[in-house]
């Protein structure tokens, strides 16, 4: 039984002779829980030095330059982000899309973001940009002389389907559920040498088996057993937290299940309510929750995903 913590290519003993044309990168792991260990949920997928973006949660841009600096993935550096996906529009996956709208652009982005996502992402950009537009006044045409196509956006709703493609990858769309959400999306990358498929928020899905169906990465959330059956229903909210992860999210037990069918190369866990300092949180999961749960439902290789792991 293979079972891992996260053995990501940054932290590896040797250096791979020929490292692979196409990395993951996690850039936010975390949940709405404003937890200073774990930035909101964003992943990249970098493929000859381009970087493409799976969401936008609070922190975005800080951790895209920390990939730059401390894990040497340039295609991170701010000004390159240019390709950018949304799985669904909660705020903690999109919390930073103001900042990722223009402080590249402050930094000297001089081309239009190109955004992929669900119906309502063009309401959601519009009254940004709206909500800013003295900001970008100001420095498009006072001192700063900021570009004045920099700061653009164009947003392209999307259906499921084969939604972008250039010559470094073919990105697919799929149908996700994720609660009362009309429309969420998880997204299959294909590239040169790598298939990668990120799940964002949902329940267990058969289109998320059919778009992996042995992919090399699966990018899944997990919600734990523990977190689920602790005592606490319902929340301070006033709902019960049983009916909400079934409604909205996947479980250790559903997730072995699917990833059984679904059979990726990887497993990575992400977006998942754990904390990495448990003596802060004593009630709360910890990544050894999520390993333990898993172990004896899953025999694939499976990691833990943190903010900044490199694949």
């Amino acid at each position: 039984m293979f079972c891992m913590f996260t053995v990501p290519l940054h932290a590896a003993g040797k250096p791979e002779k020929a490292p692979p044309v196409t990395r993951l990168v996690l850039l936010g792991t975390g949940t709405p829980q404003p937890d200073p260990d774990r930035s909101g949920p964003s992943t990249a997928v970098v493929v000859n030095g381009s970087a493409y973006l799976v969401d936008f949660g609070p922190g975005v841009v800080r951790r895209a330059a920390a990939a730059e600096r401390d894990r040497g993935v340039g295609a991170l550096a701010p000004t390159n982000i240019r390709v950018v996906f949304a799985t669904h529009l909660h705020s903690d996956h999109t919390a930073g899309y103001p900042d990722l709208i223009l402080t590249p652009w402050t930094m000297g982005r001089d081309t239009p973001l190109e955004v992929y996502g669900p119906k309502g992402l063009k309401s959601m950009t519009d009254h940004i940009l709206q909500a800013y537009r003295e900001d970008i006044a100001i420095r498009r045409d006072g001192m700063e002389k900021e570009s004045p196509e920099g700061w653009k956006v164009n947003v392209h709703e999307i259906r499921a389907g084969v939604v972008y493609r250039d010559d470094n990858v073919t990105v697919t769309a799929f149908p996700t559920r994720h609660g009362e959400w009309e429309e969420s999306f998880g997204y299959r990358f294909d590239t040169p040498d790598r298939s990668i498929v990120i799940s964002g928020d949902t329940t267990p899905q058969q289109a998320t088996i059919d778009a992996c169906r042995g992919c090399d990465i699966l990018v899944h959330e997990a919600q734990t057993m523990k977190f689920v059956n602790r005592p606490m229903r319902p929340n301070a909210q006033g709902y019960d937290v049983r009916e909400y992860v079934a409604k909205y999210h996947t479980t250790t037990e559903q997730l072995a299940e699917l990833a059984k069918k679904a059979g990726p190369g990887l497993l990575v866990l992400y977006h998942n309510p754990i904390t990495l300092r448990p003596d802060s949180r004593p009630m709360a999961s910890t990544p050894d929750d999520l390993l333990r749960e898993m172990a004896p439902r899953y025999g694939g290789k499976v990691v833990v995903g943190r903010d900044l792991d490199v694949y």
